[in-house]
């Protein structure tokens, strides 16, 4: 095993248990290691600190996997850890009779690199780091020893894997994919998940808590959702007795696939929902011109911001959709609006959202701040700003 040499002083964030170690901290190493082989991190006095994950690509050059020097990282010692991460979610009772669950949550749960979704008996892995894709069999042997789940898909399809010289890896690594379309139930709504061309996973399970929330607010209101993908907020606010529900996106095999949703749900009425494939800085506009007014707007647009490096421009783009989303919102209406960009943190977010505000000339008080589900825990590892976050405001 080689050693993983610190510079002097910047051993403070791994006593910190901070699981992330970058290329500026380290000073040599003194051995060999392949991209993914485990090293033993040492102080600049030659104290083993812990054993970490090789990404020589990397800005991030190793990732920890245990804190305990001595602990062996092995076939067992991974499937230990995804057994943990699985069990942990198997005690919230919030989590009780939800089909679709995220098991792993990457450095959160001791396992950097790794996210594990669960779609009733299937399993979706993403390995977005070298130490990940070198563990890949046990994490696989983990989550079927774990869940007892009949298939195994991955989609290491992330661009972030370009960071670690890793090219993307998708199919079917263990059983076989259930016949027809692959359905869970969130909530009493029946949705369809494309795990092989679905975003991300298939379906953005960090949003179940706030689609639920967003079904309690609707009764009676008429509804917009932006950036609708396959119609999950718009399925929820019909579910909550929404009057009208407007979606829109700019993808026609997204709106294809939330059409097919909502005629997976015949106890919603049908009627009350208009689907529009546009651009959605276009259609509010468009909104605008028409003079429609809504009471309950969503706005949940894509990653403008994929690093800090990307802030500025991100922000001019979260003002504008936000500006056009409250031009639009009836006297005491509610705009539930989100970023999972990682250059936008919560602060700036909401000072993004109130200068948008203050350009429209209204006030906008914060009804409830908006976060991810409890099945994806913050951990210290990832920035704050990677996460997704979001705000209610009301006018």
């Amino acid at each position: 095993m080689a050693d993983l040499i610190l510079k002097s002083g910047n051993d403070r964030s791994v006593l910190r248990r901070h699981p992330w170690i970058f290329a500026g901290s380290v000073e040599r190493l003194e051995g060999r290691a392949r991209p993914g082989d485990t090293v033993l991190v040492m102080d600049s006095r030659g104290k083993p600190l812990a054993r970490a994950a090789w990404s020589p690509e990397s800005q991030i050059r190793a990732r920890v996997w245990s804190f305990d020097p001595e602990q062996s990282i092995d076939h067992a010692f991974i499937k230990r850890t995804v057994a943990a991460s699985v069990a942990r979610r198997a005690v919230h009772p919030w989590l009780a009779g939800q089909d679709g669950v995220r098991l792993i949550h990457g450095e959160s749960d001791g396992l950097p690199g790794v996210i594990a979704d669960r779609y009733g008996a299937v399993v979706v892995v993403q390995l977005t780091s070298a130490g990940a894709d070198k563990w890949r069999d046990a994490i696989v042997a983990g989550l079927v020893q774990a869940t007892g789940c009949s298939a195994v898909y991955e989609r290491s399809d992330s661009d972030v894997r370009k960071l670690e010289g890793l090219g993307p890896v998708t199919g079917l690594v263990y059983g076989a994919m259930p016949e027809g379309a692959l359905t869970i139930v969130e909530n009493g709504v029946r949705m369809e998940v494309d795990v092989a061309g679905g975003h991300k996973t298939g379906f953005y399970l960090d949003q179940r808590e706030n689609r639920l929330l967003t079904g309690r607010l609707t009764a009676g209101r008429d509804v917009l959702n932006c950036f609708c993908y396959t119609g999950g907020f718009s399925l929820q606010a019909l579910a909550g007795g929404a009057k009208s529900v407007v979606s829109i996106d700019s993808s026609g095999p997204a709106l294809a696939t939330a059409a097919r949703n909502l005629a997976l749900n015949p106890q919603l009425d049908a009627s009350r929902a208009e689907w529009r494939e546009d651009d959605v800085f276009q259609a509010l506009r468009t909104l605008k011109t028409e003079g429609r007014k809504f009471d309950l707007i969503v706005l949940d647009p894509p990653k403008f911001a994929p690093s800090a490096a990307h802030a500025e421009r991100a922000a001019r783009a979260y003002k504008d959709i936000n500006l056009l989303g409250f031009r639009l919102l009836n006297p005491g209406g509610i705009l539930m609006t989100y970023s999972c960009s990682g250059g936008i943190g919560l602060e700036l977010f909401q000072k993004i959202v109130a200068s948008a505000a203050a350009d429209v000339g209204i006030e906008a008080r914060i009804l409830h701040r908006l976060s991810a589900a409890p099945d994806h825990p913050v951990g210290l590892a990832v920035p704050e700003g990677e996460y997704l976050k979001g705000l209610a405001c009301q006018v």
